[in-house]
């Protein structure tokens, strides 16, 4: 591995740590620079990816719970499904046409995108009413269903989490977040090991890009209490926009970014 690499997967990684952390998309930042920046296969890229994804969200729960907003009861609730999800979804990662979950991906994107924008009361404040309620067996299977699309590639599964525990659950978004990275720490090495057993994980690319990534959640998930909720919207509202842009062909974001990486 040459220096290049490094720095390029080091500086990459705080990136993604920071994007993933306060919003989520950040992965295709990853993808882009496995693939197109040190040539990984991209079934490779997708393995070595959970490497980074575990490690910074370690990071990132730890500061949420000293920051006293991780509500753990509830993260273990709805966790449980997702991890179970998780598992399938990686072991059917092989079976799934891309280009058709790119496209409704970037549908869903818009749609959330116009939920964010419609009713920003929901998202900054939260939903006291739906609070105070158990969690239901209906965003108990929501929450195995973003597990398995969480298993399977990860990229944007930050926003299907965050909207999930916003709307449904009833949190803010920055209380959101520390939930959501709470269940993507329970998930993502129950994933990893699937890709690890299939050989499909270059660990020293994936524990470098770590060291950025560490970096990255650690200032995302101190500066989203710091900033606020206000803020953490149009982080999202910004990714979004760029990622369903992606996913729906009218940017090509790992081009761009593996053209820069070159």
């Amino acid at each position: 591995m040459s220096w290049i690499e490094i720095a390029i997967l080091i500086v990459s990684g705080v990136l993604v740590g920071f994007i993933n952390t306060l919003a989520g998309g950040g992965t295709v930042i990853s993808f882009s620079v496995f693939m197109f920046g040190v040539g990984l296969p991209a079934d490779i890229a997708n393995g070595t990816n959970r490497i980074a994804v575990a490690i910074q969200n370690i990071v990132s729960v730890v500061s949420f719970r000293k920051q006293k907003i991780l509500d753990f009861r509830k993260a273990i609730t709805l966790a449980i499904p997702a991890v179970i999800g998780s598992v399938l979804g990686a072991k059917i990662a092989v079976d799934i046409n891309e280009e058709a979950i790119r496209i409704s991906i970037g549908i869903v994107m818009l749609i959330m995108l116009f939920f964010i924008l419609y009713n920003p009361e929901k998202w900054l404040k939260g939903q006291p009413d739906i609070l105070e309620k158990k969690i239901s067996i209906k965003l108990w299977i929501l929450f195995f269903i973003i597990g398995i699309y969480g298993g399977y590639v990860h990229v944007g599964v930050g926003y299907f989490l965050l909207s999930a525990i916003v709307l449904g659950a009833g949190y803010d978004v920055v209380k959101g977040n520390a939930i959501k990275s709470f269940i993507v720490l329970a998930y993502t090495p129950a994933s990893l090991l699937v890709f690890m057993l299939e050989g499909k994980v270059n660990y020293q690319y994936g524990l470098v890009h770590s060291i950025g990534n560490v970096i990255g959640a650690y200032y995302a998930s101190k500066y989203a209490v710091t900033w606020g909720a206000g803020f953490v919207r149009w982080v999202i509202v910004t990714v979004i926009i760029i990622f369903a842009s992606d996913l729906l062909g009218i940017i090509d974001l790992k081009m761009l970014i593996g053209e820069f990486v070159k």
